[in-house]
């Protein structure tokens, strides 16, 4: 399937430029990684548009310990080998002088990732969960921060997951303008199982277009073909990139970047966050020939649909909407959807149990700290959004926990 713009289809829609996009390009990278020099040919570009020797730059000491302290942030359970992020830090100068030996060599092999499952909100599916160990953590993550800048000068403004200065909320404004200019009917897209399903050989292919360095394509190879423990059996995949792995977000985007490049060219009004995906029309018929367009380019990248979860909707009709990062979206307006209410109840239930050995101030600021996280993630909802939590936090939990404190029965 050709990429090539459609002439005949919709009249590019204006994007809005970022808070943090004005500044200078890279100005994220690390500097200590990414050289002054090295900035200045990713802004003019290198012949060819390909690295070379970037190998160097992972197994430098100094990048391998802002790897580590990227890692020891985000905290996160032991791989196969059972060491605990303080168990690599006890010998941490032991540990990063290892690697940087094993890299510098070519004798370094990622271990096998520890496969385990966790529940879905609402659903009787698992999502399956990959952990790899620190030490292969530490080397993703040195390994994201020489290859990230490459990949990120071209990406596209529409994209907005796991991307540097860029998140949830930038795209949710997005979609508010796009809804604010008349672009009401949404091709919600969902892709099955994306991050299990991406093809090896065609990220490779895609990664080859800027890095030469045969080292560091090696090494992104054995990220994506190392075993995978699962009920103590061991197995190598053929597809896919972990989820929980450091480097998989960025292979991910990379892999869906032609799909962004040529629904830019078409003109449609797409906005999405990783694998969750809203393409934004002003019409039936421009919806129907947007969410055709992107499932030949879907599957064109060895890709499928969810056939239930992929729909087109009328979101000023009342009933209708989408949901979209957390937010259910209809007539103009926006709210939590259900799934997010669910789970912020959840939260608080399970905070004002009976037995929950806290005493009351205790409760209230483990609460306080919920609900203020919650709000401001949700507080550009519906006004009547927040009228209707309040009486139940005050009344039905916090009232449950004065009723058991006093001797009473809780109340659920």
């Amino acid at each position: 399937m050709s990429f090539a713009r459609d002439e005949s289809g919709p009249a590019a829609v204006p994007e809005a430029k970022q808070a943090g996009e004005a500044q200078a390009r890279g100005e994220w990278a690390e500097r200590s990684v990414w050289t002054p020099r090295m900035l200045e040919a990713l802004e003019k570009g290198v012949k060819g548009g390909v690295w070379f020797s970037l190998i160097d730059k992972v197994y430098r000491p100094r990048t391998l310990q802002l790897a580590w302290q990227q890692v020891r942030a985000r905290k996160g359970a032991p791989g196969v080998d059972h060491q605990s992020i303080e168990e690599f830090e006890r010998g941490l100068e032991r540990n990063l002088a290892r690697l940087e030996e094993e890299l510098r060599q070519g004798s370094y092999r990622p271990r096998p990732i520890l496969r385990v499952y966790i529940e879905k909100a609402d659903s009787k599916e698992k999502r399956p969960l990959g952990i790899p160990t620190v030490r292969d953590r530490v080397v993703q993550a040195a390994l994201r921060m020489v290859i990230e800048p490459i990949f990120e000068r071209d990406f596209a403004q529409h994209s907005y997951g796991f991307r540097p200065r860029r998140g949830c909320k930038d795209a949710l404004r997005r979609v508010n303008r796009l809804l604010k200019a008349g672009n009401h009917w949404v091709a919600d897209v969902d892709l099955r199982a994306y991050f299990e399903s991406i093809p090896h050989e065609e990220l490779m292919v895609e990664i080859r277009r800027h890095v030469a360095d045969s080292r560091v394509l090696a090494l992104i190879e054995g990220f994506l073909k190392q075993g995978i423990l699962e009920d103590l059996v061991l197995w190598s995949p053929e597809r896919g990139t972990p989820q929980g792995a450091v480097i998989s977000p960025l292979l991910a985007n990379i892999y869906l970047h032609p799909v962004d490049v040529a629904m830019e060219d078409a003109g449609y009004g797409m906005v999405r966050y990783a694998d969750d995906i809203v393409v934004l029309c002003r019409s039936e018929s421009e919806g129907q020939e947007a969410l055709s367009f992107i499932r030949g380019l879907v599957e064109a990248r060895k890709l499928t649909l969810h056939p239930e979860k992929t729909h087109l909707v009328d979101s000023s009709i009342p009933g209708e909407g989408f949901e979209f990062l957390g937010y259910h979206f209809e007539r103009g307006k926006r709210w939590p959807r259900k799934r997010s209410l669910k789970k912020m109840k959840d939260a608080i239930r399970s905070k004002t149990k009976r037995c929950n050995g806290h005493s009351m101030e205790a409760i209230v600021s483990n609460i306080n700290g919920t609900l203020r996280g919650w709000f401001e993630y949700f507080k550009h909802s519906n006004k009547w959004t927040f009228a209707r939590i309040d009486p139940w936090v005050r009344r039905f939990r916090l009232g449950s926990v004065r009723s058991w404190a006093a001797g009473g029965a809780p109340v659920s």
